[in-house]
């Protein structure tokens, strides 16, 4: 439990490299809260441990993530994960 008491926001995390650092942090002890706009594949993260809370987010748009931030306190890491194909 390297990472228990740990609060982490992970960006893009409904699939891919996002997804698996979600579950790794959180099977590590961390609170962790995973962001993306597929909200179907967010639940599926979110059954898979009680340590990762979810939250739709588009990561793209800058007032979404204004909005994101002021809901959150004390992150001690951010895993920003997303990329965008034109």
């Amino acid at each position: 439990m390297r990472l228990k008491d740990k609060k982490i926001v992970v960006t893009a995390a409904a699939q891919g490299i996002g997804r698996a650092t979600a579950l790794a942090f959180a099977d590590e002890g961390a609170e962790v809260i995973a962001t993306d706009i597929n909200t179907d594949k967010l639940e599926e993260i979110k059954n898979n441990n009680s340590n990762i809370v979810t939250k739709e987010l588009d990561a793209t748009n800058k007032a979404a993530v204004e909005e994101f931030s002021k809901s959150i306190e004390d992150i001690d890491i951010l895993f920003h994960a997303v990329g965008f194909v034109h």
